[in-house]
């Protein structure tokens, strides 16, 4: 009995991992496209410190990429904005951002601070356990970045 049980799981075979990531990630992706997910994750890599510490990345959509800021910041980002374009569409590999919408947001160096905490959160055990079982390091790190952007605590 339970032989038959175990072949109606597995109808056909096991499935690869590959089938059951869509399913999964589709609820995240419906709020936030994954170019807007990894330019929000990585932040801090693809703008540089100077300018992570006085903007965050909100939204991408439809090839506008909404970031905060104080208020004299956004008149120095305003003139930026090619440079800035180029360095996270060269991140992305292909051509998302094409303009810049910049929103007030008050003190910059708190958002900074909660964007960036000084040691890394911990992840839940059941990812902890799923990422010790890759072999790449490359893949292992990048679905670990993921891993924490998708589990960091907001205020």
């Amino acid at each position: 009995m339970a032989r038959e049980e175990e072949q109606k799981r597995f109808l056909g075979g096991p499935r690869p991992l590959g089938a059951l990531v869509p399913r999964l990630t589709r609820p995240a992706y419906k709020r936030k496209s994954p170019a807007g997910a990894m330019i929000m994750a990585d932040w801090p890599d693809i703008a540089g410190p100077a300018i992570a510490a006085v903007s965050q990345p909100l939204r991408l959509t439809q090839g506008t990429l909404t970031l905060a800021c104080s208020g004299p910041v956004a008149m120095e980002l305003q003139h930026l904005a090619p440079q800035l374009a180029s360095r996270i569409n060269a991140a992305l590999g292909r051509v998302a951002v094409e303009r810049f919408r910049f929103v007030q947001q008050a003190p910059a160096g708190a958002a900074a601070a909660r964007r960036r905490p000084a040691a890394p959160e911990a992840l839940p055990e059941q990812v902890e356990s799923a990422l010790a079982g890759i072999q790449s390091p490359e893949l292992r790190a990048a679905l670990e970045r993921l891993g924490r952007g998708v589990y960091r605590k907001r205020d």
